[in-house]
């Protein structure tokens, strides 16, 4: 059977998750193909030649873009078998998915994509369940078919000491073991985490690596949940690759639960750790359930530092209990730590997305500020308790987009993201905003992030 797997956004990284499927389902004895829609064209002819069409939604942002794609591929072909897979999938319960795939899957779900295509070859594919299927058994993995993809070349970039490398995107876990309530891991890893063998992963990198990475991103949702694991695949990578360097994102607390790893991990040549910081109001984490204080981030980048690594943070600025200080606030966090360089500018104008299934829906006291649920945007639509936060977050997009657009230094952009903010907060503006030297040599991916 003649298998199209469709990818429409990865974090600017080449599409992991329709590469692991596309081994399992070619192992089976399909004809699979796959298309990247963030760096390839929607050409009309591709829907007619699958016999069955999956869309790859790990990530919010992928799962307003693969509306989109399911609606055209519909629109050539009403009666083709489409599924939807992947983090997202059962997140989205209204009447358009029901609309647009007819099988839904979450968690580990190449074996029932396998099962999904072995309806759809048989005949059967009348009789896929009316629920999203949740799988979280463990599996054994193929390694990715990365030949199926669009090159190494044509996604984000490490940018490093004037030179930019390629990179390549592996995980050596799914889940996370962790419940912050604003991520929708837990929705549906509930606590558990599931390990990619540690030959996979390997072989993985191995063919990476031949095809021109001189770097890796680990994207687990958290690389030392299994820590021991992950320290025999690093060991691994180094003894073979001698020279490449890596990322990987952890939370504050696993930084400072383990600070004997960094020494050994520094070695092996990791440049950075992608952090979840979100805010730098206690009562915020807390309400998150972040497991770390803003006192204790500050440990972790120090801890960090020592052994030459730098974090990359996220942040979470507007929030519906956001205020005007707390912006502000990680304004300050990020100067006084020297974080100018290290943060993308887009991390200062993320608003909290509130998908049906969320955690945060249990906090009754938050039902006040909730609008309705926006079919397109996926998210319920909500208002901060002050509005001049809302104006704020306004204003806040557009620079850092327009400024993002120009090619503005990161540096630039932080004064004027700091000029809207101390203005809005009736702040003075402290004096040293950019420390010097703060945003030379910081390494960094030449796409931002966000989900």
């Amino acid at each position: 059977m003649r298998v199209l797997l469709i990818s429409t956004y990865e974090l600017g990284h080449q599409p992991l998750h329709v590469a692991s499927p596309a081994a399992a389902l070619r192992e089976e004895g399909h004809d699979v193909r796959c298309l990247d829609l963030s760096v390839e064209s929607w050409e009309p002819q591709l829907t007619a030649w699958p016999d069955a069409v999956g869309f790859s939604v790990p990530m919010h942002t992928a799962m307003r873009l693969a509306r989109r794609a399911a609606a055209a591929v519909r629109s050539a072909r009403p009666d083709i078998p489409v599924c939807f897979y992947g983090l997202y999938a059962p997140m989205e319960r209204d009447r358009s998915v029901e609309e647009l795939a007819d099988y839904v899957i979450a968690g580990e779900y190449e074996p029932a994509l396998i099962e999904w295509a072995r309806r759809v070859a048989s005949g059967d594919s009348d009789d896929a369940p009316d629920t999203p299927v949740v799988q979280l058994g463990r599996s054994r993995f193929s390694v990715p078919a990365r030949d199926l993809l669009p090159a190494l070349d044509r996604y984000a970039h490490l940018a490093l000491d004037g030179e930019e490398r390629q990179v390549g995107y592996v995980e050596a876990s799914h889940g996370c073991v962790h419940r912050c309530r604003h991520c929708p891991v837990p929705v549906v890893y509930d606590g558990r985490i599931r390990v990619v063998q540690e030959q996979v992963v390997i072989q993985d990198i191995d063919r990476l690596v031949e095809a021109g990475a001189r770097h890796i991103t680990f994207g687990d949702p958290d690389f030392l949940n299994g820590v021991r694991h992950s320290l025999r695949v690093v060991a691994a990578m180094h003894d073979r690759h001698n020279g490449l360097t890596f990322d990987c994102t952890t939370k504050v607390e696993h930084i400072l639960e383990y600070p004997e790893i960094w020494d050994e991990l520094a070695d092996a040549g990791c440049l950075f750790v992608v952090s979840a910081l979100e805010s730098v109001n206690d009562a915020t984490l807390t309400r998150l359930d972040k497991g770390h204080t803003t006192a204790e981030a500050a440990e972790a980048i120090a801890l960090l530092r020592l052994h030459g690594i730098e974090v990359r943070p996220s942040f979470l600025p507007f929030t519906p209990w956001t205020t005007l200080d707390d912006v502000a606030d990680i304004l300050d966090f990020v100067s006084e730590h020297d974080l100018v360089g290290n943060v993308d500018p887009i991390q200062y104008a993320i608003r909290l997305l509130i998908p049906e299934g969320s955690l945060l829906l249990g906090d009754t006291d938050l039902h006040s500020q909730l609008g309705p649920y926006d079919r397109d945007l996926l998210t319920y639509r909500w208002e901060a308790i002050d509005p001049l936060v809302d104006h704020l977050h306004v204003q806040l997009t557009k620079i850092v987009t327009d400024d993002a657009a120009a090619g503005e230094p990161i540096s630039d952009t932080y004064r004027r993201v700091a000029t809207a903010v101390y203005g809005a907060a009736s702040r003075p503006e402290p004096p040293d905003l950019v420390p010097a030297g703060s945003v030379e040599g910081r390494p960094r991916l030449t796409e931002p992030w966000f989900c």
